[in-house]
């Protein structure tokens, strides 16, 4: 054999083997075109239920949204009533406190020592009734006690601050305190 013989013989051989390799892939090739083919027909019945349901949900979304509505109309009368309840509590509330102003105002123009002696009147007022009831119980019983000497201490202390504060009232309104450094 000549080599042009052998030259015709590997190409020969080459081309067969270059075939079997295209005709495996091409087959390859046919085999996905085919199950694309069969997707695609499948697609319209696929297509046809999903729109058949999303058909369905928009029915039941209108039906809810129909009954929600229905239901805040007879919510709404209620929400009238909760509304006007808030502003008569606020028109109720802006009284009461035009009324504290008024008080505090009136309040405010008590000088300090008739306001004291108005509290201390109360407190008098509210030690004696305590004291009353007190004793009464006391004398129900039968056994009065005598105040105790810490007691006593007590009532000396606040009757010499008591006095301390009139002392310093004084000295305050005659001018013992001022610094005269002119």
């Amino acid at each position: 054999m000549s080599m042009t013989g052998i030259g015709v013989l590997l190409i020969g051989i080459a081309f067969l083997i270059l075939s079997i390799y295209l005709a495996k892939v091409l087959n390859n090739t046919a085999l996905i075109l085919e199950g694309v083919g069969r997707t695609v027909e499948q697609l319209p019945n696929q297509l046809d239920n999903v729109l058949n349901e999303t058909g369905r949900m928009i029915e039941n979304s209108n039906d809810t949204l129909a009954d929600v509505n229905e239901k805040l109309g007879t919510l709404t009368p209620l929400f009238h009533i909760v509304g006007d309840v808030g502003e008569s509590t606020r028109k109720l509330a802006s009284s009461v406190n035009d009324f504290a102003g008024s008080v505090k105002k009136k309040t405010d123009s008590v000088d300090e020592e008739t306001r004291n002696k108005r509290i201390g009147g109360l407190y008098g007022s509210a030690a004696l009734a305590f004291y009353a009831i007190w004793n009464g119980e006391a004398r129900k019983k039968g056994s009065l006690k005598r105040p105790s000497p810490m007691y006593i201490s007590g009532k000396q202390r606040a009757f010499d601050i008591d006095r301390m504060k009139e002392e310093a009232k004084e000295a305050a309104r005659e001018g013992k305190y001022i610094r005269n450094d002119k």
